[in-house]
């Protein structure tokens, strides 16, 4: 009995971390499956290394799971790519519309 009221005293006090972990991860599953446009321009993604634009280009994943995988393209590199197809999506959209 005693083990059973920890366990839900734990389960309560711990459930708003387990929601917020749970989001992170479907946030991270989506990021996982998002295509990579074929126009989308790693040369001008600032701050990635030289040699993280040489694999990416070389490479060209087609989403951003592939891209994680790809041996030495460090989390950092992935994530820069992520938000800068945000950046490129929206700047061609404004041109379109131009």
């Amino acid at each position: 009995m005693r083990n059973e009221l920890k366990s839900v005293e734990t389960e309560i006090k711990y459930a708003g971390y387990l929601q917020q972990q749970q989001r992170a991860i479907d946030r991270l599953k989506k990021a996982e499956q998002r295509s990579i446009p074929d126009w989308f321009d790693y040369g001008s993604v600032s701050g990635l290394s030289r040699e993280m634009k040489e694999k990416l280009t070389r490479v060209r994943p087609r989403t951003i799971g592939h891209a994680s995988r790809i041996p030495g393209v460090t989390p950092a590199a992935v994530s820069l790519v992520n938000v800068y197809i945000e950046i490129q999506a929206r700047r061609r959209e404004q041109a379109a519309a131009i």
